[in-house]
C-alpha cells in the first residue's frame, strides 16, 4: 500500500502539461529554475514557449547588491529564452551616474544584438523614460545606444506592431533616425501603434520640421499614435489623412507648458482627417496649459475629442480664470466627450454651477475625475441628477476641497 508521500508524488507526476505550465507561470525565475531540476517532465515545462512570451526587464540605477546582477540576468534570459519573446518591456530606473548608463548601454548592445539574431516573434517593444538629454549620458554612450537601438529596429521592422519610446528625450535628428529605422528595409512601415510622448527634447518646435514630416509619411497603417502637441501641424494631419485614414482610431496628444504650442492649425485640417477616418478618437492631456486663449487655439470644434484632461499642477496666475473654458470651449464637445479630468486650483472663483451644467450637457460623458475647490452641495446635486438619469456618469472620482 502506498504511503502519503508516494500518493502526493504520483499526483504531481500525473499532472497534465497544461496545468503544470500554468503553475510555472506564477513562479519567478529563481523558483522556475529550482522546479526544473525536480524531474524531466518539469524541466520540459520550464522550456515551454508560452512561459516566456512576455517579459519586463528592469535596470535599477540605485546601487545595491540586489541590483548588481540585473545586467547579467538580463543577457542570460535573452540568450536562453529570447527566441520565445513576443512582448518586451525595458525599464530604466534612477540612472544616477555615467558609469551606470555606460554599463546599461553595453548590456543593451548585447541584449539587442542577440535578440535580433534569434527572435522572429517580437511584436511589442517598450523602452520608456530613457531621458537621453540628461548629463549622466555621455555623448559617445548616447550615440552608441541610439545606433544599437536603430539597428535592432531595422531588423525587427517587418514584425514589430507596437513601439513605445516614451520619455526618450532625443534631438530631432536622432528621433527621426530611430523612427526611420522602422521603414529602412521597405521605405514603408506598417507598424500600427507608436508612443512617442516626450520622445523629443523639450522646447523643440517639431511641427515645423520637414524632416519629421518626411519620416511620418513612411507610416501607412497607424491605428494608435501617442505624441506631443508640439508635433501637430496641418502637414502632419494631411499625412495621416493620406496614409493612415483607413486604420487610424486613436490620437493621444499631450500638451505641456514647456513644449511649443503656439502654432496655427486650421480646423479644416482636423475636419478632413475626421471625415476620412470615421473611427478616430482624440484624447488631450494638458499639463499646466490652462489659459483660455491657449486652449481655444488648440481645442478646435472640428476635432472628434473623446477625452480631455486638464492638470494645473503648480500653475499659478492671479489673473487666470477657469470659467471661460467650462462655458465657452468644452461645451462644443457635448455630443462626443466621454471622459473629463479636472485637476485645477480654482481658489479664486466658484465653479459649481458651470461644471454641473457642462456635465449635464455632455450626453456621452461617463467618466469624471475632479480635484478642485467645490461646495459640499455640488456632489449632492450631481448625484441627484444622476439618480434622475439626467446625466450618464458611471465613474465619478472626486477629491474636492469643500468650502
Amino acid at each position: 500500500m502506498e504511503d502519503d508521500s508516494d500518493l502526493e508524488q504520483s499526483s504531481w507526476a500525473n499532472l497534465p502539461d497544461v496545468c503544470l505550465r500554468h503553475v510555472f507561470h506564477w513562479l519567478d525565475d529563481k523558483d522556475r529554475s529550482r522546479a526544473a531540476m525536480v524531474c524531466k517532465k518539469w524541466n520540459q515545462a520550464m522550456y515551454s514557449g508560452s512561459l516566456w512570451r512576455t517579459r519586463t526587464i528592469t535596470f535599477n540605477g540605485q546601487p545595491s547588491r540586489a541590483h548588481a546582477f540585473e545586467f547579467e540576468t538580463a543577457l542570460w534570459y535573452v540568450k536562453k529564452f529570447g527566441k520565445y519573446l513576443e512582448h518586451l518591456e525595458i525599464k530604466l530606473l534612477h540612472p544616477y551616474s555615467t558609469v551606470f548608463t555606460r554599463k546599461f548601454q553595453v548590456s543593451m548592445r548585447g541584449l539587442l544584438s542577440h535578440l535580433g539574431k534569434c527572435n522572429c516573434r517580437l511584436v511589442s517593444l517598450s523602452i520608456k523614460h530613457l531621458e537621453l538629454d540628461r548629463l549622466v549620458w555621455k555623448n559617445v554612450v548616447r550615440a552608441q545606444f541610439i545606433k544599437n537601438l536603430g539597428t535592432f529596429l531595422k531588423r525587427m521592422s517587418k514584425q514589430l506592431n507596437y513601439l513605445n519610446l516614451k520619455g526618450a528625450r532625443v534631438t530631432l535628428e536622432e528621433g527621426c533616425e530611430l523612427l526611420n529605422s522602422l521603414s529602412c528595409l521597405t521605405n514603408k512601415s506598417f507598424i500600427s501603434e507608436i508612443n512617442i510622448e516626450d520622445f523629443f527634447s523639450l522646447h523643440l518646435p517639431v511641427y515645423s520640421s520637414t524632416l519629421f514630416h518626411h519620416t511620418v509619411s513612411k507610416f501607412h497603417s497607424l491605428a494608435v499614435l501617442t505624441f506631443n502637441y508640439n508635433c501637430i501641424s496641418d502637414e502632419l494631419l494631411d499625412i495621416l489623412c493620406k496614409n493612415s485614414a483607413h486604420s487610424l482610431c486613436t490620437l493621444n496628444i499631450k500638451c505641456h507648458i514647456h513644449d511649443p504650442h503656439g502654432q496655427v492649425v486650421w480646423g479644416m485640417s482636423w475636419a478632413n482627417l475626421a471625415k476620412r477616418a470615421p473611427k478616430l478618437n482624440v484624447n488631450f492631456y494638458f499639463e499646466r496649459v490652462m489659459k483660455h486663449d491657449h486652449l481655444a487655439r488648440i481645442l478646435l470644434v472640428e476635432i472628434p475629442v473623446r477625452s480631455i484632461s486638464l492638470r494645473s499642477c503648480y500653475f499659478r496666475d492671479p489673473y487666470w480664470m477657469m470659467r471661460p473654458t467650462l462655458t465657452n470651449i468644452l461645451p462644443a464637445y457635448w455630443h462626443v466627450l466621454q471622459k473629463l479630468t479636472l485637476e485645477v486650483n480654482n481658489d479664486n472663483e466658484l465653479l459649481d454651477d458651470e461644471l454641473l451644467q457642462l456635465i449635464l450637457s455632455c450626453r456621452k460623458l461617463f467618466f469624471l475625475k475632479v480635484w478642485a475647490f467645490l461646495s459640499v452641495t455640488f456632489m449632492e446635486r450631481l448625484l441627484h441628477n444622476r439618480a434622475e438619469r439626467k446625466c450618464f456618469l458611471t465613474t465619478i472620482k472626486s477629491s474636492t476641497l469643500s468650502y
